[in-house]
Protein backbone atom coordinates (compact mmCIF):
# COMPACT_ATOMS: atom_id res chain seq x y z
CA UNK A 1 0.00 0.00 0.00
CA UNK A 2 2.90 2.15 0.90
CA UNK A 3 4.51 1.72 -2.70
CA UNK A 4 0.93 2.26 -4.24
CA UNK A 5 0.59 5.47 -2.23
CA UNK A 6 4.40 6.90 -3.37
CA UNK A 7 2.76 6.31 -6.83
CA UNK A 8 0.55 8.12 -6.56
CA UNK A 9 2.17 11.07 -5.09
CA UNK A 10 5.01 10.83 -7.36
CA UNK A 11 2.21 11.83 -10.37
CA UNK A 12 1.55 15.38 -8.56
CA UNK A 13 0.94 18.21 -11.15
CA UNK A 14 -1.20 21.10 -10.92
CA UNK A 15 -2.00 23.62 -13.58
CA UNK A 16 -3.33 26.70 -12.54
CA UNK A 17 -5.40 28.68 -15.21
CA UNK A 18 -4.67 32.21 -16.12
CA UNK A 19 -7.65 34.65 -16.64
CA UNK A 20 -7.82 37.67 -18.43
CA UNK A 21 -9.26 40.75 -17.85
CA UNK A 22 -8.38 43.41 -20.16
CA UNK A 23 -8.45 46.75 -19.12
CA UNK A 24 -6.69 48.16 -21.94
CA UNK A 25 -9.13 49.73 -23.84
CA UNK A 26 -11.32 50.45 -21.45
CA UNK A 27 -9.07 53.45 -19.29
CA UNK A 28 -7.01 53.95 -23.12
CA UNK A 29 -6.13 58.06 -22.98
CA UNK A 30 -7.91 58.47 -19.93
CA UNK A 31 -5.17 57.61 -17.07
CA UNK A 32 -2.76 60.09 -17.57
CA UNK A 33 -5.12 63.37 -18.10
CA UNK A 34 -4.81 65.20 -14.92
CA UNK A 35 -7.07 64.86 -11.88
CA UNK A 36 -8.46 68.13 -11.89
CA UNK A 37 -9.77 67.91 -15.37
CA UNK A 38 -13.13 68.71 -16.23
CA UNK A 39 -15.95 66.93 -18.19
CA UNK A 40 -15.84 68.97 -20.99
CA UNK A 41 -16.79 67.07 -24.01
CA UNK A 42 -18.25 63.39 -24.54
CA UNK A 43 -17.66 59.72 -24.28
CA UNK A 44 -14.70 58.66 -22.74
CA UNK A 45 -12.58 62.28 -23.01
CA UNK A 46 -16.11 63.56 -20.86
CA UNK A 47 -14.27 61.88 -17.61
CA UNK A 48 -11.65 63.45 -15.33
CA UNK A 49 -8.70 60.94 -14.17
CA UNK A 50 -10.56 61.73 -10.92
CA UNK A 51 -13.89 59.89 -12.38
CA UNK A 52 -11.48 56.86 -13.88
CA UNK A 53 -10.17 56.19 -10.82
CA UNK A 54 -12.71 56.30 -8.58
CA UNK A 55 -15.12 54.00 -11.29
CA UNK A 56 -12.36 51.46 -11.16
CA UNK A 57 -12.53 51.32 -7.53
CA UNK A 58 -16.11 50.74 -7.53
CA UNK A 59 -15.99 48.44 -9.49
CA UNK A 60 -13.31 46.00 -8.24
CA UNK A 61 -14.63 46.61 -4.79
CA UNK A 62 -18.27 45.34 -5.61
CA UNK A 63 -17.08 42.61 -7.95
CA UNK A 64 -14.50 41.21 -4.48
CA UNK A 65 -17.62 41.07 -2.47
CA UNK A 66 -19.98 39.94 -5.39
CA UNK A 67 -17.34 37.25 -5.44
CA UNK A 68 -16.92 36.09 -1.88
CA UNK A 69 -20.50 36.33 -1.33
CA UNK A 70 -20.90 33.43 -3.56
CA UNK A 71 -18.43 31.65 -2.94
CA UNK A 72 -18.66 32.21 1.10
CA UNK A 73 -21.69 30.17 1.42
CA UNK A 74 -22.50 26.41 1.62
CA UNK A 75 -21.77 24.66 -1.77
CA UNK A 76 -20.33 27.99 -3.30
CA UNK A 77 -17.30 25.64 -4.46
CA UNK A 78 -18.78 22.43 -4.07
CA UNK A 79 -22.26 23.60 -6.26
CA UNK A 80 -20.69 24.62 -9.14
CA UNK A 81 -19.30 22.40 -11.31
CA UNK A 82 -16.99 25.25 -12.69
CA UNK A 83 -15.59 26.36 -9.15
CA UNK A 84 -15.67 22.96 -7.43
CA UNK A 85 -12.54 21.93 -6.62
CA UNK A 86 -11.61 18.38 -7.73
CA UNK A 87 -9.05 15.79 -6.16
CA UNK A 88 -5.15 16.57 -6.62
CA UNK A 89 -4.27 15.67 -10.44
CA UNK A 90 -2.12 12.27 -8.67
CA UNK A 91 -5.28 11.09 -7.20
CA UNK A 92 -7.30 11.99 -10.25
CA UNK A 93 -5.82 9.48 -12.34
CA UNK A 94 -5.66 6.48 -9.37
CA UNK A 95 -9.24 7.40 -9.20
CA UNK A 96 -10.40 4.66 -11.25
CA UNK A 97 -7.88 2.29 -9.19
CA UNK A 98 -8.93 3.29 -6.06
CA UNK A 99 -12.92 3.13 -6.50
CA UNK A 100 -12.03 -0.89 -7.61
CA UNK A 101 -9.98 -1.02 -4.23
CA UNK A 102 -13.20 0.48 -2.32
CA UNK A 103 -12.15 3.19 -1.98
CA UNK A 104 -14.36 5.14 -3.82
CA UNK A 105 -16.35 6.75 -0.12
CA UNK A 106 -13.00 8.22 0.78
CA UNK A 107 -12.27 9.78 -2.28
CA UNK A 108 -15.87 11.82 -2.37
CA UNK A 109 -15.38 12.40 1.41
CA UNK A 110 -11.85 14.01 0.62
CA UNK A 111 -13.48 16.38 -2.19
CA UNK A 112 -16.41 17.15 -0.22
CA UNK A 113 -13.94 18.20 2.56
CA UNK A 114 -11.83 20.25 0.43
CA UNK A 115 -14.67 22.65 -0.72
CA UNK A 116 -16.40 22.91 2.45
CA UNK A 117 -12.74 23.98 3.68
CA UNK A 118 -12.48 26.30 0.70
CA UNK A 119 -16.28 27.90 1.14
CA UNK A 120 -15.19 28.07 4.89
CA UNK A 121 -11.72 30.00 4.34
CA UNK A 122 -13.33 32.43 1.27
CA UNK A 123 -14.91 35.03 4.11
CA UNK A 124 -11.45 36.06 5.22
CA UNK A 125 -10.78 37.29 2.32
CA UNK A 126 -13.07 40.28 2.09
CA UNK A 127 -11.66 42.91 4.18
CA UNK A 128 -8.24 42.05 2.76
CA UNK A 129 -9.42 42.90 -0.95
CA UNK A 130 -11.68 45.28 -0.04
CA UNK A 131 -8.57 47.36 1.57
CA UNK A 132 -6.48 46.40 -1.42
CA UNK A 133 -8.99 48.74 -3.22
CA UNK A 134 -8.98 51.31 -1.25
CA UNK A 135 -5.61 51.82 -0.89
CA UNK A 136 -5.30 51.48 -4.81
CA UNK A 137 -3.13 54.04 -6.42
CA UNK A 138 -2.89 56.03 -9.85
CA UNK A 139 0.17 53.98 -10.39
CA UNK A 140 -1.59 51.13 -9.66
CA UNK A 141 -4.29 51.64 -12.07
CA UNK A 142 -1.68 52.50 -14.60
CA UNK A 143 -0.53 49.41 -14.04
CA UNK A 144 -3.86 47.71 -14.96
CA UNK A 145 -3.79 50.05 -17.75
CA UNK A 146 -0.76 48.71 -19.25
CA UNK A 147 -0.67 45.44 -17.77
CA UNK A 148 -2.05 43.46 -20.10
CA UNK A 149 -5.27 40.94 -20.38
CA UNK A 150 -4.76 39.50 -16.68
CA UNK A 151 -3.79 43.28 -15.45
CA UNK A 152 -6.71 43.57 -12.89
CA UNK A 153 -6.08 39.82 -11.72
CA UNK A 154 -2.82 40.44 -11.24
CA UNK A 155 -3.26 43.56 -9.26
CA UNK A 156 -5.38 41.73 -6.25
CA UNK A 157 -2.71 38.90 -6.35
CA UNK A 158 0.29 40.82 -5.78
CA UNK A 159 -1.61 42.79 -2.82
CA UNK A 160 -3.47 39.91 -1.28
CA UNK A 161 -2.15 36.63 -2.60
CA UNK A 162 0.23 36.24 0.82
CA UNK A 163 -1.67 37.60 3.08
CA UNK A 164 -4.57 35.37 2.30
CA UNK A 165 -2.87 31.97 2.09
CA UNK A 166 -1.28 32.06 5.59
CA UNK A 167 -5.21 33.03 6.51
CA UNK A 168 -6.81 30.36 3.96
CA UNK A 169 -4.17 27.61 5.29
CA UNK A 170 -5.00 26.94 9.16
CA UNK A 171 -8.92 26.94 8.26
CA UNK A 172 -8.32 24.24 5.36
CA UNK A 173 -6.16 22.37 6.81
CA UNK A 174 -8.51 21.87 10.41
CA UNK A 175 -11.05 20.51 7.99
CA UNK A 176 -9.10 18.52 5.24
CA UNK A 177 -6.83 16.73 8.94
CA UNK A 178 -10.05 14.98 9.47
CA UNK A 179 -10.48 13.38 6.78
CA UNK A 180 -7.80 10.07 6.19
CA UNK A 181 -7.26 10.14 2.92
CA UNK A 182 -6.40 13.65 2.92
CA UNK A 183 -3.48 12.41 6.22
CA UNK A 184 -2.19 9.34 3.55
CA UNK A 185 -1.81 12.22 0.87
CA UNK A 186 0.54 14.40 2.79
CA UNK A 187 2.25 11.45 4.30
CA UNK A 188 3.50 10.37 0.58
CA UNK A 189 2.98 13.14 -1.56
CA UNK A 190 5.49 15.04 1.31
CA UNK A 191 8.32 12.56 0.76
CA UNK A 192 8.20 12.85 -2.83
CA UNK A 193 8.95 16.60 -2.53
CA UNK A 194 12.08 15.56 -0.25
CA UNK A 195 13.18 14.32 -3.80
CA UNK A 196 11.94 16.85 -5.74
CA UNK A 197 9.11 14.83 -7.40
CA UNK A 198 6.21 17.44 -6.70
CA UNK A 199 6.71 20.90 -5.52
CA UNK A 200 7.57 21.18 -2.44
CA UNK A 201 4.23 23.86 -2.04
CA UNK A 202 2.25 21.62 -3.79
CA UNK A 203 2.94 18.93 -1.49
CA UNK A 204 0.23 18.86 0.90
CA UNK A 205 -3.75 18.58 1.02
CA UNK A 206 -4.00 22.14 2.72
CA UNK A 207 -1.60 23.68 0.45
CA UNK A 208 -3.30 22.65 -2.71
CA UNK A 209 -6.87 23.32 -1.59
CA UNK A 210 -5.27 27.07 -0.92
CA UNK A 211 -4.11 27.97 -4.16
CA UNK A 212 -7.20 26.27 -6.07
CA UNK A 213 -9.49 28.64 -3.77
CA UNK A 214 -7.64 31.53 -4.47
CA UNK A 215 -7.57 30.64 -7.86
CA UNK A 216 -11.08 30.60 -8.26
CA UNK A 217 -11.79 33.25 -6.18
CA UNK A 218 -9.78 35.85 -8.26
CA UNK A 219 -11.28 34.31 -11.60
CA UNK A 220 -14.60 35.39 -10.23
CA UNK A 221 -13.67 38.58 -9.02
CA UNK A 222 -12.81 39.41 -12.38
CA UNK A 223 -15.85 38.24 -14.19
CA UNK A 224 -18.19 40.02 -11.62
CA UNK A 225 -16.09 42.93 -12.58
CA UNK A 226 -16.24 41.81 -16.32
CA UNK A 227 -19.94 41.59 -16.18
CA UNK A 228 -20.28 44.98 -14.53
CA UNK A 229 -18.39 46.58 -17.92
CA UNK A 230 -20.07 44.70 -20.14
CA UNK A 231 -23.50 46.11 -18.98
CA UNK A 232 -22.79 49.42 -17.34
CA UNK A 233 -26.88 50.32 -17.23
CA UNK A 234 -27.41 47.59 -14.59
CA UNK A 235 -24.41 48.45 -12.11
CA UNK A 236 -26.93 50.45 -9.92
CA UNK A 237 -24.54 53.30 -9.66
CA UNK A 238 -24.47 55.80 -11.37
CA UNK A 239 -20.57 56.22 -11.50
CA UNK A 240 -20.23 53.33 -12.49
CA UNK A 241 -22.67 54.24 -15.82
CA UNK A 242 -21.01 57.11 -16.53
CA UNK A 243 -17.72 55.66 -16.04
CA UNK A 244 -18.13 52.03 -18.29
CA UNK A 245 -20.85 53.43 -20.14
CA UNK A 246 -18.54 56.00 -21.47
CA UNK A 247 -16.43 53.68 -22.60
CA UNK A 248 -18.34 50.86 -23.90
CA UNK A 249 -20.65 53.67 -25.50
CA UNK A 250 -23.74 52.34 -23.53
Amino acid sequence: MQKHWMILAVGLTLALPAHAIDWKEMLKGVITKPAVETATSSGVDALSTTEINAGLKEALTRGANAAVAQLGQKDGFFGDAALKIPLPPSLQKAEKAMRMLGMGKQADELVLSMNRAAEAAVPEAKTLLVDAVKEMTLEDARGILTGGQTSATDFFRRKTEVRLTERFTPIVKATTDRVGLAQQYNRYAGMAAQFDLVDKSQARIEEYVTQQSLDRLYRLIGEKEQAIRANPLQAGSDLLKKVFGAVSGK
